[in-house]
């Protein structure tokens, strides 16, 4: 395994095993039930009618931090057409599904699409729990990006091939710790890793150096920085990350090699000038110049051979200190 010691990755295992442990018995709704549920609930909200969904009389809603009623958020304002892009990640072990989905609503401009990652916790076959963040797509996005997921998503690990639970639970957690950390070499990321924002490349094998849009007190441009997934980790191009807040592996799908995660960015915009490492190896004093903002987002990991292959990722951006909605 590159990159990260199989013994971190046992120790976290362990942990987040013991902590699945106690929510795991009494679940009886395997991968096809989990998924008819994704199915289900997505048709509900694009017909705008959570009596078509398999809610449970207390189920609760949040979306985009804050609660809401069924019928309420994207609910209402749903265009009808169920999407075409969607990513289930179903986890029988602890009555979870993880959804990540393309969906059309109406705006004061008319039908658009949106980007949607969905949390589910069933008990018995009914939803107890939902939760949402709903994404309007940049204008930077490439629309081919929003026709299909890649294929490695929606593949099958062979059964040899494929890692325990536990295992692909603790790899997908150490990207946090990566980012957090801004070292690359805290999760195994392959080479060939990818990741989508937002429908946009945003790291990847073989992009050029770039720089990105942002300016340093002086007004300046930072230098272009590597774009593979790790090394734009160790670059600190993330150095203004203050903490990865109510972190959430919550589903993880060892016949896919999936695992889905939710977070909460937290940035307060003060930590000063940090080092960071341009692509030619040069190191500057980089301060970047936002609002502090906070960002909730949604992860799906792709994961074969130990290590992460495709990132599948949707934030929102929210004013600094927002609550997370379940307080």
């Amino acid at each position: 395994m590159s990159r990260v010691t199989a013994t971190g990755i046992s120790m976290l295992a362990a942990v987040l095993a013991a902590g699945c442990s106690a929510s795991s018995t009494g679940i009886a709704c395997d991968r096809s039930c989990l998924a008819d549920i994704a199915d289900r609930y997505l048709a509900a909200i694009a017909a705008r009618d959570p009596r078509e969904a398999p809610l449970s009389e207390e189920a609760a809603f949040v979306e985009n931090l804050e609660p809401l009623a069924p019928g309420e958020g994207i609910w209402a304002s749903a265009a009808g057409s169920l999407p075409e892009y969607r990513i289930y990640v179903p986890d029988p072990a602890v009555g979870t599904v993880g959804i990540i989905a393309v969906m059309d609503r109406e705006t004061p401009e008319g039908v658009a699409p949106a980007l949607l990652a969905i949390r589910l916790q069933t008990e018995n076959a009914e939803i107890t729990e939902a939760e949402h963040l709903v994404a309007d797509v940049p204008a930077e996005a490439d629309p081919a990006h929003l026709q299909a997921p890649r294929p490695a998503l929606s593949a099958v690990i062979p059964e040899r091939e494929r890692l325990p639970r536990e295992e692909l639970a603790a790899i997908a957690a150490s990207y946090y710790d990566a980012l957090e950390s801004s070292d690359g070499d805290l999760a195994p990321l392959a080479e060939d890793c990818e990741r989508l924002e937002n429908g946009m490349i945003t790291a990847g094998p073989g992009l050029p150096p770039a720089p990105f849009d942002s300016v340093d007190v002086d007004g300046r441009p930072p230098p272009p920085v590597a774009r593979d997934c790790a090394g734009q980790m160790s670059s600190r191009r993330f150095a203004y990350i203050d903490s990865i807040d109510n972190r959430r592996i919550f589903a993880v799908d060892p016949v896919q090699g999936l695992a889905m995660g939710l977070s909460h960015f937290r940035q307060s915009m003060s930590r000063g000038p940090q080092p960071m490492i341009a692509a030619d190896g040069s190191v500057v004093m980089w301060e970047e110049q936002r609002d502090p903002y906070d960002l909730p987002a949604a992860h799906v990991f792709r994961i074969a051979g130990g290590e992460i292959h495709e990132v599948e990722a949707i934030g929102i951006f929210v004013p600094y200190g927002s609550p997370t909605g379940w307080e």
